[in-house]
């Protein structure tokens, strides 16, 4: 009786230190590493570019607003986070409706009808992007096509002007 209490205090022992060993909390608790995606840049580099649009915009303002007294033109468009990833979650929800895999977001510049003689404002809005389902047959998943809008999906409007609304990187 005495050796089985003995065994069985090691193995209880060798347990827990088999548990701090092998099982640390922080296997549990940290995130994955965060890397960067593809395509960032610097603010340096935003500014150049930010810059580089300068004369294309005084164009188009010009010409279009030139009495205006609204500030001129978007220069950019805002969205929250939680209302990115409300549309990502109902955009991939509505392309696997739709048939799709959804792989990405593109962006369009659009305008606003002209109303009552006044131009209507440059906006920007999200299009989802994707594969069409196709049978799991094929042997050249290449061949099936890039990424493309998904036809039929809703995009993404409506995001907050810049203040005001030809202001220049960074805001």
């Amino acid at each position: 009786m005495k050796n089985f209490g003995l065994l069985l205090l090691g193995i209880i022992l060798g347990a827990l230190a088999m548990y701090f060993y092998c099982c640390n909390d922080s296997d549990f608790t940290s995130e994955p590493p965060i890397t960067a995606p593809k395509g960032i840049i610097s603010p340096k580099e935003a500014s150049a570019l930010d810059a580089a649009y300068n004369i294309k915009h005084r164009i188009i303002n010009d010409s279009l607003f030139q009495k205006s007294t609204n500030g001129g033109d978007n220069r950019s468009s805002w969205w929250s986070i939680d209302d990115i990833q409300s549309y990502i979650n109902y955009a991939e929800n509505q392309a696997g409706e739709l048939g799709y895999t959804m792989d990405g977001l593109r962006v369009y510049l659009g305008s606003y009808p002209d109303v009552d003689g006044q131009a209507g404002l440059t906006t920007m809005f999200l299009i989802p992007t994707g594969t069409e389902n196709t049978s799991q047959g094929s042997m050249l998943p290449i061949l099936q096509g890039g990424s493309n809008d998904i036809k039929g999906a809703d995009g993404l409007n409506m995001g907050k002007d810049g203040n005001p609304p030809s202001a220049n990187y960074p805001q």
